[in-house]
């Protein structure tokens, strides 16, 4: 990895003149008032090393006649200078052959020393950059994807379901009714059976009405017929017997349930209606759990992926599109996090270089800034940063364009920052 090993300045925004070397690994702060000269270091940095885009608007100093000067010296032997009245660039590899911005543009990572950019990015741009990286962009678009449509198809089967389930609920239901409708032609059938049996029993009855009247006919003429008579009564004696056994049948109840058969069959379809009503909400139920199963399965197979892959920082992920870190979202982490995570990407994005410029660290409490130092550090990252402090944690004060004891401004001041 490349990393800045010394940086001189003169005549830079507010920058007079002053020699800075980093420490190699960890945090290097420039403290000092607000106004002094701090953002300048950063900006003369990126300005030597990202090209033009990152020149001041008004590079050269207030009041100063001469042409502003930037001179770095990176880990590789690389020397970048900028100098003269138009800070035209020189680039000198260790073997003293000359490059320009092309050279510099394959160890220096744009994003490295802009990382106000990458921070102000919207989430779904994070993510992306994260994606790229790891390279299982595509992969994870492709789950995304399937899990949206998993998810909008089982939000319409689940809104069906409820529906189907309340309407169900809300049907009557008649109990003690037949399973299927009751058919008016049958009961008609069974009627005219019995009315054609009771008209065999009148039948029956009438004869042996006649057989009776032929025997009182044949009693008068007994004497004449008496062998005629004599086979009448044993007939008449059998019809008799034929008559005694029969039973008329009633048809009053199946003309009363003919008169009721359509309020039977209403109650019948009714209950249908609710079994099938039942059937399709359980049915819609379990396409709703099928569905459950597969996102769960497709959510798996996501994490799967992201878990699978070298991540830069542990604890990274990328959920709905979104960047994650320890299961929040960019808006709900802590500043600090924040900042971890941009760094972490953003060297991850070129791992040739080694170095990431941080602005306003202000916002860390000296705890946290301890803690981002150490993790910098056993990253072996080289982070130069600045704070409104002129405490003890920073490495270098800044006061009015010098170093703090700085007194000649033809003799840069140089400092060595220790490791935070």
């Amino acid at each position: 990895m490349v990393k800045i090993n010394e940086l001189e300045l003169e005549n830079v925004k507010r920058i007079k003149a002053i020699k800075v070397e980093p420490s190699e690994r960890g945090l290097t702060i420039i403290g000092g008032r607000n106004n002094q000269g701090k953002t300048s270091v950063l900006d003369s940095i990126a300005w030597a090393l990202g090209g033009n885009r990152f020149r001041p608007s008004q590079a050269a100093r207030d009041g100063s006649v001469i042409p502003p000067h930037l001179r770095v010296k990176l880990s590789n032997g690389i020397v970048v200078e900028r100098a003269g009245k138009n800070s035209d660039l020189k680039v000198i590899d260790p073997d003293g052959r000359r490059g320009g911005q092309q050279l510099l543009d394959e160890f220096v990572e744009q994003l490295a020393l802009d990382l106000p950019r990458f921070m102000q990015s919207s989430s779904k741009e994070k993510a992306n950059t994260l994606l790229q990286i790891i390279g299982v962009g595509d992969q994870l678009y492709a789950l995304d994807r399937q899990e949206a449509e998993l998810y909008s198809r089982r939000h319409a089967i689940g809104q069906i379901a409820d529906q189907k389930t309340k309407f169900a609920k809300e049907m009557p239901d008649f109990p003690g009714v037949p399973k299927e409708p009751v058919s008016a032609s049958e009961l008609i059938r069974q009627q005219q059976d019995i009315l054609a049996e009771n008209g065999e029993n009148q039948r029956k009855r009438t004869k042996a009405a006649q057989l009776e009247a032929e025997k009182q006919r044949l009693r008068r003429a007994l004497d004449e017929m008496q062998e005629k008579y004599d086979i009448v009564c044993r007939d008449c004696e059998i019809a008799g017997r034929d008559a005694m056994g029969l039973l008329d049948q009633s048809t009053e109840e199946l003309e009363r349930n003919i008169q009721d058969i359509e309020s039977i069959n209403r109650k019948v379809r009714a209950n249908l209606d609710k079994e099938k009503a039942e059937a399709d909400a359980a049915e819609y139920g379990n396409q709703y759990a099928a569905l459950t199963t597969e996102i769960e399965r497709v959510r798996q197979s996501r994490m799967d992926l992201l878990q699978g892959a070298k991540l830069p920082l542990p604890g990274l992920s990328v959920e709905d599109g979104e960047l994650t870190y320890q299961g929040k979202r960019w808006d709900n982490m802590s500043g600090s996090d924040q900042l971890k995570v941009s760094t972490a990407i953003v060297r991850a994005i070129n791992p040739k270089c080694g170095f990431v410029l941080l602005d306003k660290l202000e916002q860390m409490d000296l705890e946290t800034l301890r803690e981002f130092g150490a993790w910098a550090e056993s990253e072996g990252l080289q982070c130069i940063a600045t704070r409104v402090s002129t405490g003890g944690e920073c490495s270098i004060i800044i006061e009015d364009g010098y170093a703090a004891g700085a007194e000649a401004p033809a003799e840069p001041t140089a400092w060595k920052a220790g490791s935070f």
